[in-house]
């Protein structure tokens, strides 16, 4: 069984979104989806400092069995990415909360109410059982 975080909150294309700090928010994916992907091979990063909106495509993910899309959780500018899946993008697979996130956002808007429009952990853990 997949691991679902309580401290996190998660979109329908299952990413998860963590506030670290101000209206920042980190993203990545969820160890569910890491669990249906496989073992991860390459890790597309979205741009810094580029402007995205909730939903939007902001890269892929390549594993031994397919290619899908990354999608932003929130509405904002990208403020960092993590550049160790360059060269390390199994850490998706291994550390999907910890060192295998995706990038950081600085939310427009209202931080809460952004983050109010994703799935809990429970809303999350109903969908994918």
């Amino acid at each position: 069984m997949s691991e679902i975080r309580e401290n996190l909150v998660y979109s329908d294309d299952h990413e998860w979104a963590l506030r670290v700090d101000g209206n920042v928010v980190r993203v990545g994916i969820s160890d569910h989806a890491q669990c249906q992907l496989g073992d991860i091979v390459f890790v597309e990063l979205p741009e810094t400092g580029a402007a995205v909106s909730a939903g939007d495509s902001i890269g892929t993910i390549e594993s031994v069995k397919t290619v899908s899309e990354l999608y932003s959780p929130v509405s904002g500018t990208i403020t960092k990415v993590n550049t160790s899946l360059e060269d390390q993008p199994e850490l998706v697979n291994g550390e999907p909360y910890e060192g295998g996130w995706i990038m950081e956002v600085e939310v427009e808007g209202d931080l809460n109410e952004a983050l109010g429009k994703l799935l809990t952990a429970d809303a999350y853990r109903a969908k994918v059982d």
